[in-house]
């Protein structure tokens, strides 16, 4: 951090900015691209005699995934866009907003296409993808060998319905969204009013009906979408984490401080001082569900505030101490 020169500079550049995390990005696509182009899932065997791979093959799907895409990925997207142009809330929060949504649905889809290509689970509608030559026992076990459909995308992506993409990708994006309006509009905090909280269950809302309709469609099974709904908002939640606070924190509508920030702040010091301001940002705020008190009010929250040292002040005086002493 603190050499002179080239090396200095990239190594400040580095610490103080996202660069790290827009290098990842960029791997992270190629490799959710590579998966896409260059790995066939596993083909586990079947019969033809189980019944949950026996379903219709819907050539028109509720959703289909240039939908799903515009659904949880664009739709959201410019909402964020619309907020930043309209409330104009400074350039580090939609930074961080916009980057952890597309890191958010970028990562779920990654993982979600390594776990459908590892587990090679046959979709309920494989047998009409498949269109088995005749006379083909009902027991045996088999293999893609004996599909006398085109071996191309449709036959191969019979074998991978194990979890739902659809259904990590809503609860990715939509479920991101709901995430960060439950923090702005502080849902959280006590006797919220209940238009903020179906403002928020909106977004969840939508994702959910995006999953089912992957159990209408006959391209998966309720272990699918729950499996796959599960991972898009485990995924979603650690993005969202990243860069802003917890969601019963006081100032959960606000960001962490951008690394320029931190790094302006500690002078470009030591660790010491590095430790100093992680502890700091791990002692926020929490709203409290008993407590009664507007948060708004800035005398109560001071006096909730130890380190302000205005408890401390009030409690010296009362045993007789003058300011000045304190």
């Amino acid at each position: 951090m603190d050499k002179p020169g080239i090396l200095g500079g990239i190594a400040r550049f580095w610490q103080r900015s996202y660069a790290a995390d827009y290098l990842g990005y960029v791997l992270l696509q190629v490799a959710y691209f590579a998966s896409r182009l260059l790995i066939v899932p596993f083909h586990r065997f079947f019969t033809l005699s189980e019944p949950a791979i026996t379903y219709p093959h819907a050539l028109i799907e509720r959703v289909s995934a240039p939908a799903n895409i515009f659904y949880a990925g664009v739709c959201p997207l410019i909402f964020f866009i619309l907020y930043s142009l309209a409330a104009r809330p400074g350039f580090h929060k939609i930074h961080v907003t916009i980057l952890g949504f597309i890191i958010s649905i970028t990562l779920a889809s990654f993982v979600t296409d390594i776990i459908k290509n590892a587990v090679g689970r046959p979709r309920p509608d494989l047998v009409d993808r498949c269109k088995p030559a005749a006379g083909t026992s009902a027991t045996a076990l088999l293999g893609i060998e004996i599909c006398t459909a085109a071996h191309d995308a449709v036959l191969q992506d019979g074998w991978r319905s194990f979890p739902s993409g659809h259904s990590s990708f809503a609860f990715a994006g939509l479920g991101y969204l709901s995430l960060w309006l439950c923090g702005q509009l502080h849902v959280l905090r006590p006797r919220t009013d209940l238009a903020r909280v179906l403002i928020v269950l909106a977004p969840l809302t939508g994702a959910l009906l995006i999953a089912l309709s992957r159990m209408a469609d006959y391209r998966h099974d309720v272990y699918d979408i729950t499996a796959g709904s599960l991972l898009g908002w485990t995924i979603t939640w650690f993005s969202y984490r990243r860069y802003f606070r917890r969601l019963r924190d006081a100032k959960c509508d606000v960001p962490y401080p951008s690394r320029a920030d931190i790094a302006k702040q500690l002078g470009g010091v030591g660790s010491g001082k590095r430790d100093e301001e992680e502890q700091r940002v791990k002692d926020v705020e929490e709203f409290e569900l008993d407590d009664l008190a507007s948060s708004d009010e800035e005398g109560e929250r001071d006096e909730e505030r130890p380190l302000t040292g205005v408890r401390k002040a009030s409690e010296d005086v009362g045993k007789g101490k003058s300011r000045a002493e304190v």
